[in-house]
């Protein structure tokens, strides 16, 4: 009686028998023959690449862009293979495509220069947060929970929290939500003038203090009362011209104490 021995299938249908090909490939000296078989067991392994550019829809990539990113991590893995390490080619060639896609998010995808540390909380806390929402009904998990799940400090958790507003950049002419046609850029305030006002008389202050008291009183005239040369004269007993002396001397003299102070 004959008896048929049914091997087990590959957990994967994607994943070929290609061992003596890459037995074979590794001994080939480069030339036209190696690189036909190297493209050939490039896209005998594409399928693979594919499913697992798959994983990563809906982060904001196209799925035909990684796919192209997937397969430049097959064609490295294939490249870099060595056989004689006994290690199936699968189990090398699946942590370098997503090592390559990966990469690519960081490198190319970030809105935001984002440190890398950071960059991996957000991922730690997404996964925590997606993972807890599974398991607590009704409600997000808290911080602390988070934490803990993903073994970090609640600071850590808040970083990259906050790291994850950081993927992607709202456009300033976008409508905020819940109203009506008002933009982000309408709620951003202009340059305001009172500042370098305020900056200005915080850097005067000082040198007005150290001015003679006449002096001081011609200044308060002038532009807190808004008196006129003439009638400071009249009520200090001088000349316009001399009004108009010790005004220019004041000028001088402030200019002459900011700058210094600036330099310093």
């Amino acid at each position: 009686m004959r008896t048929t021995v049914r091997t087990k299938q590959h957990p994967h249908d994607d994943a070929p028998d290609t061992g003596e090909s890459f037995a074979r490939l590794a001994g080939l000296p480069d030339g036209p023959e190696r690189r036909a078989l190297r493209d050939e067991l490039v896209t005998l392994w594409l399928p693979m690449a594919e499913r697992i550019a798959v994983r990563f829809r809906g982060r904001g990539e196209a799925l035909e862009d990684l796919y192209q990113v997937a397969a430049l991590g097959l064609v490295k893995a294939v490249d870099h293979y060595d056989p004689d390490r006994g290690r199936a080619f699968e189990a090398y060639a699946v942590p370098t495509i997503t090592g390559e896609i990966k990469r690519h998010f960081r490198d190319h995808m970030w809105t935001l220069h984002v440190p890398r540390r950071v960059q991996d909380l957000r991922n730690r806390v997404r996964h925590a947060g997606k993972e807890l929402s599974q398991t607590i009904p009704g409600r997000p998990p808290t911080i602390a929970e988070i934490a803990a799940y993903a073994q970090l400090t609640e600071d850590e958790v808040r970083t990259g929290a906050e790291a994850l507003e950081c993927f992607s950049a709202l456009s300033l002419e976008a409508e905020l939500p819940g109203t009506d046609g008002y933009a982000l850029e309408d709620a951003l305030g202009d340059p305001d003038p009172g500042y370098d006002t305020v900056v200005d008389r915080v850097a005067a202050a000082p040198c007005l203090r150290a001015l003679p008291e006449r002096e001081r009183t011609i200044l308060y005239l002038r532009f807190f009362v808004g008196m006129t040369q003439s009638r400071i004269a009249e009520r200090l007993g001088i000349s316009q011209m001399h009004v108009s002396r010790l005004l220019s001397g004041c000028f001088e003299r402030l200019r002459e104490e900011i700058s210094a102070a600036e330099g310093d």
